[in-house]
């Protein structure tokens, strides 16, 4: 809901670099296209919940291409989560969970970071700059160049960046056909995996030993809970626990 002021030769110029960067990367957009369908009905409605707009979807897409993936730092998985801040934000990390990986528990701790960095920073758009950047380093940038806009402000070349990425996916995302993609939503998608939530009890010493005794296998179970990441739940004080099982 913030407009992008495209008639700006500059910003008009960053943003077509990044529109470029990726109408052109067609393997990658292809594939996040068809992950877009998998992930969006998990991520919108919590986004709703929390009160982000429903752009911030495509931030997660601008992280992580929205994959499990683990940056050179440590941040890890959809949203790209530092252990300190998912922790500070409410999530399980040990060497046997990580609450990262967890698409719906990362995605409600995504929200509270931007709820936090919009009452801080004043406007969604700093407060996606400040995802990438930190509340602090933009507060800084903003009190060192007395400016409140992001597309005014000097930032190092990432977080210049990094807005209009999000704004780029956003644009080839939902208007796939007018950038040359043959796709066709609802069809080409990948499918959500076919399961239910279970309550297990805990604690679990063989992950694998125990899939074989409810009727599945370790492979099933790591990607249905990828937020599981080892071979046992021994950590927990609880005495059961929420697990995503294969509808046979």
């Amino acid at each position: 809901g913030e407009a992008v002021p495209k008639e700006d030769p500059e910003v008009f110029e960053r943003l077509d670099r990044e529109l470029s960067s990726n109408v052109y990367w067609q393997g990658n957009t292809l594939q996040i296209l068809k992950l877009s369908e998998k992930y969006f009905p998990i991520i919108e409605p919590i986004l709703k919940e929390n009160g982000i707009p429903d752009d911030f979807k495509y931030l997660a897409v601008a992280e992580s291409g929205l994959r499990h993936v683990t940056s050179p730092s440590g941040a890890a998985s959809t949203w790209q989560i530092m252990k300190a801040t998912g922790q500070g934000y409410g999530l399980l990390i040990n060497e046997e969970l990580d609450e990262r990986y967890h698409i719906e528990k990362s995605t409600r701790a995504a929200c509270k970071y931007l709820n936090e960095a919009y009452l801080k920073c004043g406007n969604w758009t700093l407060a996606a700059a400040s995802y990438n950047m930190g509340m602090a380093g933009i507060q800084g940038k903003i009190n060192e160049q007395l400016e409140d806009n992001y597309y005014n402000l000097w930032l190092n070349q990432e977080t210049s960046r990094y807005v209009f990425r999000i704004i780029a996916l956003k644009e080839v995302l939902q208007n796939p056909k007018a950038y040359g993609y043959i796709y066709q939503f609802g069809v080409d998608a990948y499918p959500p995996q076919n399961s239910e939530l279970k309550t297990i009890p805990l604690p679990i010493y063989d992950l694998a030993l125990w899939a074989k005794e409810n009727n599945t296998n370790y492979k099933t179970i790591r990607s249905l809970n990828p937020w599981i990441r080892g071979n046992k739940i021994t950590s927990l004080k609880a005495t059961e626990i929420q697990i995503s099982m294969p509808i046979k």
